[in-house]
């Protein structure tokens, strides 16, 4: 590591590469007590690092890491009752746990191009093998949560060093696949 910039704690060391063979695993929030668990069948898509100030992130990390599941592979196994929408108003709507305050899941239930995707935290997982993060998303939005802009450029470094594409929005696969999905939907394109 040539660039001391901190990113995230579970990808300051450099990134895990992802185990081919992961069908799912349990997230668990940080409670000592009670701990809410959910169930993730399958492996994850579209793991980043990510920017934006909606995204839990843990103490002290200027990004969240941040991936998909199918709705229908997550499952709240335990400790349900801990659970609340953080905003109902949305487009994600993050089921944190009230004590510790670590986002779950958050389906994505309006007409949307991720309607039936789930956005969870990988790093909840009780054991490894997730596929590994492939960019960075919202880079520009970790100045909203206080980074002075003249950080910026290293911030920018260190995420290339981690083999992490640094982009203001989405990765171009995923900008593309909304855009495809607002032109079926206006009928600029064929369904």
């Amino acid at each position: 590591m040539t660039n001391s910039v901190t990113i995230h704690p579970a990808l300051d060391g450099g990134i895990k590469p992802g185990d081919a063979g992961f069908s799912g695993g349990t997230l668990v929030c940080a409670c000592s007590s009670r701990p809410v668990k959910v169930a993730i069948k399958g492996q994850i898509a579209h793991n980043h690092a990510c920017g934006c100030t909606k995204c839990w992130k843990p103490q002290g990390a200027r990004f969240s890491v941040v991936a998909v599941a199918a709705h229908e592979n997550v499952t709240v196994l335990e400790n349900g009752d801990k659970l609340a929408v953080v905003d109902p108003s949305a487009l994600i709507q993050r089921h944190a746990c009230k004590e510790c305050g670590v986002h779950m899941y958050g389906p994505v239930e309006r007409d949307h191009s991720f309607k039936g995707l789930d956005f969870i935290h990988p790093e909840r997982f009780e054991k490894g093998g997730w596929a590994e993060p492939g960019f960075a998303a919202f880079v520009s939005s970790i100045i909203e949560s206080g980074v002075d802009p003249s950080e910026m450029d290293g911030v920018r470094a260190r995420l290339r060093e981690l083999g992490l594409e640094p982009y203001d929005c989405l990765s171009p696969g995923l900008m593309d696949y909304i855009a495809t999905w607002t032109a079926r939907k206006s009928g600029a394109l064929p369904s």
